[in-house]
């Protein structure tokens, strides 16, 4: 076994990231995946798992297992499917397993974002590499399709290996962010060895290649030569019989022999062998027989020398089995991860806020982003919630809504390519008719896509432990406790809450349910009696951690004794039961336990007075109200019918009605209040958020343009500097310097120790040579001496001389002139 540098490559066998660490997680994750493998639990064996008749029977009618089966539909091998109802069924996790389980679904939702690192295994086949394992242990040989098995498990692995380090090559943070499953890939043991002997001995569809071993193939020569043989033997005798034209040649059993379709007798003497249809007869012809013998008997040799190449290969693959074995389980259970995500991903799921009741801690995605493994504190401001789901969905309506969309658009697909089959050699007007089919089928999709499941939102607050809904039949009070059921199944289990926003979800050790309506699996309704037994056994089981669910409680009963016992079973749970309990009902007496009990909160169901139809909306903080006598007169029920229905149902109830009908209006201008707060809110904070980008951009430019002008003030100072000090060096070497009789020798001399002048220098030597040629006429004057301005007309004592710029200044009377020497006389 060979080690390598997490990024070396080259050796056989490759191990990555060999830490102590890495060893233990990959351990871990593969030891997991056996014991998923191994607790697949259903009806039949929910006992053997110590969960109780009342949670199976609460998990069975929040139909758990229709929700298990749509998230394992989403793994890619059939042992991944299993695996993954198995974790989802393994109801006994810890509060740190399910933020483990939360930690892996995240990291394959990045991976899959990320692309190259996705986990597809689509193309695995992990039940022939367990069958090939088990075959190992036996030391029994490999079948050809075990063998490519584990040839593509390998290479799997190593890709999905390869493509996580140049990940994580462009960007460390990849590692962090893929964790807790990057040292699970890492820690991967990839016998590239194995592979290649795989491929070198196996043909892709399972036989052993003829070059496997040089006595296979000579082996198969003589096969090869031996049918070539009896072939020409067989024909030979069909064309020698010609007086039984319905001869053809056969086999049975792997021997050559001649078929006759008909009852004929035939010249040819052999062995007449049973005809399997009875219909003519089948004969093996004498002389045929050594040749059958010879053949049966190399064919016997092929098997054995393929036996001994595929033993070969099982011997290189026991040196190898327990880093296969764990490479495989890890395999199944990256699947499994990666149907949680995959599940999450298709519908829209959102990570929960995971928290333990008492504020000891919680999980969010920003926890996982951030690389932190350990709980934190929730945030302060969602701390009044005990639960926080903004628009809730139903898993199994918007997977019936999937499966109904993608039946939709298969039907259409189907339908246009039988249309242009069938349509090519017909007239037009059969083409216009059956354009009506495919308009049908594209509007039945496009209305499948517009039309959603109504999501709910729930804002329960700390201080409620008991949550009391009413409303109508049909209302969708059934459907909003199997969505906080599932919900909180979800989050337990490792899954994404189905939540168009934040979710904040406390952690709860069990969800029980007493769900008995038309709406269920068993399409059945459970006994009053059975009722109260089922709610017995989940007041006796639950704890302050579970979740209970009640669905039309009292029912089923006189409807003042049903009142009643609604009543002392909500405040019995408030006082010493679960978690939280949500409860729907129909007796209005419940709905009064909210304002002698700071522990319930009151909830209805909308319906719509005009449509006469529920809205599936939840109004928090109202009590529903009835809506039966209202409902009846808009159907056209009898006036005198409807007037004495409200007489009897009395004038106190019909001013309760009032009193509700009022606060139904000021709950619901109270919410248009706050959805318009919150979308201003909403356009306040993408304004402010755009005036710090534009307050940044503009401090950007302008430290820019600061730095620009403050560049180029440095270079233009460094440069007047530089012009300046060339000045007084030259100022100062014209006044030390004796003033030279010629500027010939003057402009030599500058030529030769100033190699580099400036285009102005130049120009001045050339009006120094050209004053060279009137010096001859009279001296330059000097200081003190009297010269004779000619644009005076009077003389002028010289005060300075500039030979170099061939100009004096002189003084006459009181004014000072800078002059040319043209201008003077001597």
């Amino acid at each position: 076994m060979l080690s390598c540098s997490p990024f070396g490559v080259g050796n056989p066998i490759v191990s990555l990231f060999p830490t102590p660490l890495a060893t233990l997680t990959l351990t871990k994750f593969s030891n997991r995946a056996n014991f998923l493998k191994r607790s697949s639990i259903s009806a039949a064996n929910y006992q053997s798992h110590k969960i109780s008749q009342a949670h199976y029977d609460s998990l069975r009618v929040l139909e758990w297992d229709k929700l298990c089966d749509s998230v394992a539909s989403f793994a890619r091998t059939s042992l991944g499917r299993e695996a993954t109802k198995a974790q989802l069924w393994y109801l006994n996790q810890t509060y740190e397993e399910s933020l483990r389980l939360l930690d892996e679904t995240n990291a394959a939702v990045e991976m899959r974002k990320h692309g190259a690192c996705s986990l597809d295994f689509s193309g695995l086949n992990v039940v022939l590499v367990q069958s090939a394992m088990q075959h190992a242990r036996r030391s029994s040989p490999l079948d050809g399709n075990e063998a490519l098995a584990v040839a593509a498990l390998l290479q799997c692995a190593e890709v999905l290996q390869s493509n996580l380090k140049v990940a994580i090559k462009e960007d460390a943070d990849w590692y962090t962010r893929f964790m807790p499953l990057s040292p699970v890939i890492m820690g991967f043991v990839i016998n590239r060895s194995l592979v290649k002997q795989i491929q070198q001995v196996v043909e892709e569809d399972g036989s052993v290649k003829d070059s496997a071993s040089p006595t296979l193939k000579r082996l198969r020569n003589q096969v090869r030569t031996l049918e070539g043989k009896i072939n020409q033997l067989m024909n030979s005798l069909i064309r020698d019989d010609s007086e039984t034209p319905s001869l053809e040649v056969s086999t049975v059993d792997g021997r050559w022999c001649i078929k006759s379709s008909a009852s004929e007798l035939t010249s040819i003497k052999g062995l007449l062998l049973p005809s399997s249809s009875g219909i003519g007869s089948i004969i093996e012809p004498l002389s045929a027989i050594p040749l059958n013998d010879e053949l049966q008997r190399t064919r016997a040799l092929v098997s054995e020398a393929e036996t001994e190449v595929l033993l070969t290969l099982t011997e290189k693959m026991q040196m190898d089995l327990d880093n296969i074995e764990q490479l495989s389980n890890s395999i199944i259970q990256l699947d499994v991860v990666n149907a949680r995500a995959t599940y999450g991903l298709a519908f829209g799921g959102t990570c929960p806020n995971l928290f333990l009741p008492g504020g000891l801690g919680s999980f969010t995605s920003d926890t996982y982003l951030s690389g932190n493994r350990h709980p934190q504190q929730s945030d302060p401001s969602k701390n009044e919630w005990v639960l926080y789901l903004p628009k809730a969905y139903h898993p199994l309506l918007l997977h019936q809504r999937r499966q109904n969309l993608q039946k939709a658009r298969k039907d259409l697909k189907i339908a246009t390519m039988e249309i242009k089959r069938k349509l090519q050699g017909e007239y037009v007007t059969q083409k216009a008719g059956k354009n009506i089919d495919i308009s049908s089928l594209e509007l039945k999709a496009i209305e499948l896509e517009q039309v959603k499941p109504i999501p709910v939102d729930f804002f329960i607050a700390q201080k409620t432990r008991v949550l009391v809904i009413t409303g109508p039949n049909t209302g969708g009070k059934t459907i909003c406790l199997k969505t906080i059921g599932l919900a909180a199944m979800m989050a337990k289990s490792g899954l994404h809450v189905l939540c168009s926003g934040s979710v904040q979800i406390p952690w709860f050790d069990s969800v029980f349910a007493d769900i008995g309506d038309e709406q269920s699996l068993t399409q059945s309704l459970s006994t009053f009696s059975g009722h109260l037994k089922h709610i017995s056994d989940i007041q006796s089981q639950s704890t302050s951690h579970s979740l209970v669910l009640l669905d039309e409680v009292g029912a089923g009963t006189n409807p003042h004794e049903g009142a009643a016992l609604g009543m002392s079973l909500l405040e019995s749970f408030a006082e010493t039961g679960a978690l939280l309990t949500i409860a729907t009902t129909h007796h209005g007496e419940l709905k009064t336990l909210k304002y002698s009990n700071d522990a319930f909160e009151n909830a209805c169901m909308e319906f719509d007075d005009v449509k006469l139809k529920p809205t599936y909306r939840i109004l928090w903080g109202v009590p529903g109200r009835s809506n039966a006598i209202n409902i009846a007169e808009r159907l056209g029920l009898p006036g005198k019918v409807v007037d004495n229905a409200r007489e009897l149902y009395g004038a106190a109830s019909a001013g309760i009605d009032e009193v509700i009908i009022d606060m139904e209006r000021l709950k619901q201008g109270f919410q248009k209040l706050l959805y318009e707060g919150q979308h201003h809110l909403m356009l306040s904070r993408e304004s402010y958020e755009k005036l710090l980008v534009a307050k940044r951009k503009t401090m950007e430019h302008s430290n820019d343009r600061r730095l620009i002008k403050m560049r180029e003030i440095s270079e233009a100072a460094a440069m007047a500097r530089s012009i300046l000090h060339k000045k007084v060096r030259q100022h100062r070497a014209s006044l030390v310097q004796p003033l030279q009789p010629t500027l010939t020798h003057k402009s030599q001399h500058k030529l030769e120790t100033n190699g580099q002048r400036t285009t102005d220098d130049k120009h001045q030597m050339e009006r120094s040579a050209s004053f060279l040629s009137s010096s001859e006429k009279f001296e330059i004057p000097k200081v003190g001496n009297v010269v004779f301005v000619s644009s005076l007309g009077k003389k002028a004592t010289v005060l300075k001389v500039e030979p170099s710029k061939e100009e004096i200044v002189v003084q006459a009377g009181n004014m000072k002139l800078k002059l040319k020497l043209d201008d003077i006389k001597t």
